[in-house]
């Protein structure tokens, strides 16, 4: 008898226990909007789209993967009615921005139409984009830095430009010059992670610059672990299965080109304070420099691309810290070998990529993808500005962001490669 009531009085402290643990895991998800949608993830014929409903068996996930996807798939009928309700509030907001920022003012925005290219087969472009990521990926002949490392080894600090939008499952990894401003803007419209005298924002170019590149604005894999504590690495996994992962990218030389001339052409305090100092002093021999960027200019006194090529180059730079996110390789930023991308956009074709992408999410009739920016860096733009450039040095150049060429399916650039 004295047994029997023992056992009756563990179980029930045990599902005390477990309903307590519960209430207080769920009281910590539900307060990140933790609304789990499902992505289109391959393999899945073309055009179709797959998606999960609450009652869908989900594939066999280890321990605590599959105790927290269980747990969260639960509430996903109630989640799923509340984010469509919140959709339905979202509409175009004003047709043009207010442009408040020095590098927006003096590129502006390009307003004219942009019709998409009919012969430009978009799904079949994604397949082969994405089967020459993986094919290098998996090519044990082709070595780069950090490639054969697994997603449990990323640092938490390298998780940071992925962006999480639970409200639709989407993940985007930012990199930078790359039209990253208005990808984010896009993703703080969709998560309404972002208040506008109480009111989310429904425009994308509403949003100020500077609350688009606040790092409190978005939630971030790097986020996690304050928030979820030693559940962050297995929540980052489930999300990584179900949402939709997506970056864009752009040929490496002229990304750098494009960064140079927005960080070192413009006067920019805190890149001035940061790195043009440094190296006008290293690889100019300057000395007793102005303290701001506005007195630099007015002497005359500037940063060349060939300054900025040997900084690249210096093996200095990586020992004092790590490449700035404006000219760190994508790889780096993004881990395309360790994260298997849905979607793989290019700068090159970014109005018709855009345009397919956010028809692919079914958020294209919340928004539109911002205009671009009017003389964009362009690629026919390489050769003169690495004519000075040694070609030793752009040898080396290439070597340094091999990876992103190769994994992105930008060709070699043989004319500045050679005599």
């Amino acid at each position: 008898m004295t047994k029997a009531r023992l056992l009756r009085l563990s179980v029930v402290l045990v599902s005390i226990f477990m309903i307590l643990l519960i209430i207080v895991y769920w009281d910590n998800v539900g307060t990140a909007h933790f609304y789990l949608h499902t992505s289109f993830s391959r393999p899945h014929s073309p055009g179709a789209i797959p998606g999960i409903t609450a009652g869908e068996d989900w594939e066999a996930l280890p321990d605590v993967d599959e105790f927290l996807a269980k747990l969260l798939s639960s509430s996903l009928k109630q989640n799923s009615s509340i984010s469509r309700k919140t959709e339905q509030l979202l509409v175009q907001g004003s047709s043009k921005p207010v442009v408040s920022n020095l590098e927006e003012n003096v590129r502006g925005y390009d307003w004219s139409t942009h019709n998409a290219r009919n012969s430009l087969d978009q799904e079949k472009l994604q397949i082969e984009r994405q089967r020459t990521l993986r094919e290098f990926c998996a090519n044990s002949s082709f070595a780069f830095p950090t490639k054969e490392r697994s997603f449990d080894d990323i640092p938490n600090y390298e998780l940071n430009h992925l962006i999480v939008d639970d409200r639709h499952g989407i993940i985007y990894c930012y990199v930078p010059k790359v039209a990253c401003t208005n990808w984010k803007r896009v993703m703080i419209v969709l998560s309404e992670s972002l208040l506008d005298q109480g009111v989310p924002y429904r425009n994308p170019l509403d949003i100020p610059r500077e609350h688009v590149h606040n790092t409190s604005t978005h939630l971030t894999f790097n986020k996690f672990w304050r928030r979820y504590g030693k559940f962050s690495r297995h929540l980052m996994k489930i999300k990584l299965k179900k949402y939709t992962k997506f970056l864009f990218v752009r040929d490496p030389f002229v990304r750098l080109i494009s960064a140079f001339r927005s960080k070192f052409e413009l006067e920019n305090e805190e890149f001035y304070r940061r790195f043009a100092i440094p190296m006008l002093k290293l690889y100019s021999n300057h000395t007793n420099l102005p303290t701001s960027v506005s007195e630099a200019f007015g002497a005359g006194l500037k940063v060349s691309f060939s300054d900025f090529i040997q900084y690249l180059l210096d093996p200095r730079t990586e020992k004092m810290a790590p490449f700035n996110e404006h000219w760190r390789q994508v790889y780096r930023l993004c881990h395309p070998c360790q994260i298997d991308y849905d979607f793989i956009g290019k700068l090159e074709t970014l109005d018709e990529d855009a345009a397919y992408l956010l028809q692919l999410l079914k958020v294209d009739r919340l928004l539109r993808f911002p205009p671009s920016y009017r003389n964009r860096t362009a690629s026919s733009w390489e050769e003169d500005w690495f004519a000075k450039i040694p070609l030793a040095w752009r040898q080396q150049l290439y070597k340094l962001y091999e990876a992103d060429f190769v994994l992105f399916g930008y060709p070699k650039p043989e004319n500045l490669l050679k005599d």
